[in-house]
């Protein structure tokens, strides 16, 4: 069995955090991924704190296992946010679009983990000295917002700069992605993707539909314009995003085209003009299973990778 100290920091089974999804990585999928062996993440996203609370409290009626919550850290709700981490006593919690360093002390002193997402060697050098327990490095390949370097590039790179565990992120859909991040130095993977089509997950079917249908060349990054640049199927949002981008438009102008999209789709089932945020690894998503399966699938799958390739070397 695979195993590394990510799962040991984390008390978990397997080295899979389940990457957060706001509007998507619910209570359900979230304490699923955790039963699996993994950790679930709730995504925060913009929520109000007394929503993050329902969530928190709902996951541990569902789980007994760890799991953990991602905070965007340009949330305007976000110091109520933390209060409510803090006052639940969450395992885990990850991070990004900032730095978490003014409530790392406050963190600590509760024993909850921090992980940031990262998508630079010079971001991840400065977080280890603040004090984080780990650190996700994220290639442009994932869903979502993005930066601009591959997981393949970023990944071993930030491994050479850094002591802490590091997990890999983007692009990494099965088994053979994970034993390609063991390859590159990860203690564990993040995946996201993978799991929109886990039976637990509550988010809109004609959403899961659209992930399963998708082909390599489907996903698209949109808003580059903002600083902020997404990563969604391809669908007449996207087109729209794009024409937009090509006449010049302000970012303001973005941002009321793309307000409350995601939401459309993941909860209103709009994919047709909702932003449909998923990986580039959505071509290898096809089939619907539980939490549990996927798991089970994309650890036995890994280990036969590595069993091979060391096969191949000796």
């Amino acid at each position: 069995m695979i195993r590394s100290r990510l799962c040991d920091l984390l008390g978990i089974k397997y080295p899979v955090i389940q990457g957060a999804m706001a509007w998507v990585s619910t209570a359900e999928l979230v304490a699923a991924v955790s039963e699996a062996g993994g950790i679930g993440v709730i995504g925060a996203g913009l929520m109000p704190a007394d929503l993050m609370r329902e969530q928190i409290r709902k996951a541990k009626s569902l789980t007994s296992k760890p799991f953990g919550v991602n905070l965007m850290l340009l949330s305007e709700h976000i110091d109520q946010l933390v209060e409510v981490v803090l006052d639940e006593g969450v395992p885990l919690v990850t991070t990004g679009a900032g730095n978490p360093g003014i409530y790392l002390e406050r963190f600590k002193a509760k024993g909850i983990k921090v992980f940031p997402v990262v998508p630079s060697v010079a971001l991840a050098k400065r977080l280890e000295r603040q004090g984080v327990d780990g650190l996700i490095a994220e290639g442009m390949e994932s869903g979502g917002h993005i930066g601009e370097s591959t997981t393949m590039a970023l990944v071993p790179q930030i491994v050479d700069a850094v002591e802490i565990p590091v997990v890999a992120a983007g692009g990494i859909g099965d088994g053979r992605g994970i034993a390609a991040a063991l390859a590159l130095g990860a203690d564990g993977v993040q995946m996201g993707t993978r799991f929109i089509v886990a039976n637990e997950c509550i988010v809109h079917e004609d959403y899961k539909t659209a992930v399963l249908k998708a082909g390599d060349r489907d996903t698209v990054v949109t808003g580059r314009p903002t600083g902020h640049p997404v990563r969604i199927l391809k669908n007449r949002l996207a087109k729209e995003l794009l024409r937009m981008e090509a006449e010049g438009a302000t970012p303001e102008e973005f941002e009321r085209v793309g307000t409350g999209k995601l939401r459309a789709a993941a909860v209103d089932g709009d994919v047709d003009f909702g932003s449909v945020m998923a990986g580039q690894i959505a071509g290898l998503v096809n089939k619907r299973q539980s939490a549990a399966e996927i798991m089970e699938e994309i650890m036995q799958d890994a280990e036969t990778t590595l069993r091979n390739i060391y096969g191949r070397v000796h």
